[in-house]
């Protein structure tokens, strides 16, 4: 307010010099005015910076993937915390197609991605533990889904349910499903009717890196995928 209010009476100093005659008074405002230009702009630089930084896509760009860093890295200490307990988990991370009806027919969460609250869900104590846990936006909108069976020629005989029901969820959308294993603790990851099993933490982590990073980071993570490749991860 005391900006404006000294913006304003510059206005009305100014208007009066120049309708009444007082050619040295309107001559020094227009001095004023020139220099004004040069201090606002020096007075007012660190808050200037900061609103062009907001402005700036490349600075959203790196917030945007450093989020998305630190939910990978959360997602993956998540996943093998639980395979190295052997403790049987179901996690499906949506795309495109939504999963509001799945949702809907769950318990309703909307709460941050955690390790403690992903270990917590699917504890052997937990009355979820038993269905899916489903991430939209990096964030847990619900626990307990029950996801449909598939139920396909060309579907494994030896898929227990909880990798039946990642594969089926995988045949009606485009859903990417994480199953962790309650017998062998091997990560798997169910996509487009496929699922694969077995999957290293490095090759977790480029997968869900390619399907949901930016093409610059599919690119980084290359060299990463044919070592991961090559070492039979």
């Amino acid at each position: 307010m005391d900006l404006l209010l000294g913006f304003f009476a510059f206005l009305l100093i100014y208007a009066f010099s120049s309708l009444l005659p007082f050619p040295v008074l309107h001559k020094i405002m227009l001095l004023i005015a020139n220099v004004a230009i040069i201090a606002i702009i020096v007075i007012f630089q660190p808050e200037l910076r900061v609103a062009l930084s907001k402005l700036s896509l490349k600075g959203r760009r790196f917030k945007q993937l450093n989020d998305f860093d630190s939910f990978l890295e959360e997602l993956t200490s998540a996943v093998y915390n639980l395979a190295s307990k052997q403790t049987g988990a179901l996690i499906v991370l949506e795309r495109e197609d939504s999963l509001e009806d799945f949702i809907n027919k769950s318990s309703l969460l909307g709460a941050k991605f955690s390790n403690e609250l992903v270990d917590a869900i699917f504890s052997r104590y937990s009355p979820l533990h038993d269905g899916a846990v489903i991430l939209r936006n990096q964030e847990i909108a619900s626990a307990g889904a029950i996801l449909p069976l598939a139920d396909t020629p060309h579907v494994q005989k030896n898929l227990g349910t909880r990798h039946r029901a990642a594969v089926g969820l995988s045949i009606a959308t485009d859903a990417v499903i994480i199953a962790v294993s309650e017998e062998t603790g091997k990560v798997s990851i169910a996509r487009e009717g496929i699922i694969t099993r077995g999957i290293k933490i490095e090759r977790f982590k480029v997968i869900i890196r390619s399907l949901f990073g930016s093409e610059d980071d599919a690119k980084k993570e290359e060299p990463k995928r044919k070592l991961a490749g090559w070492n039979g991860a």
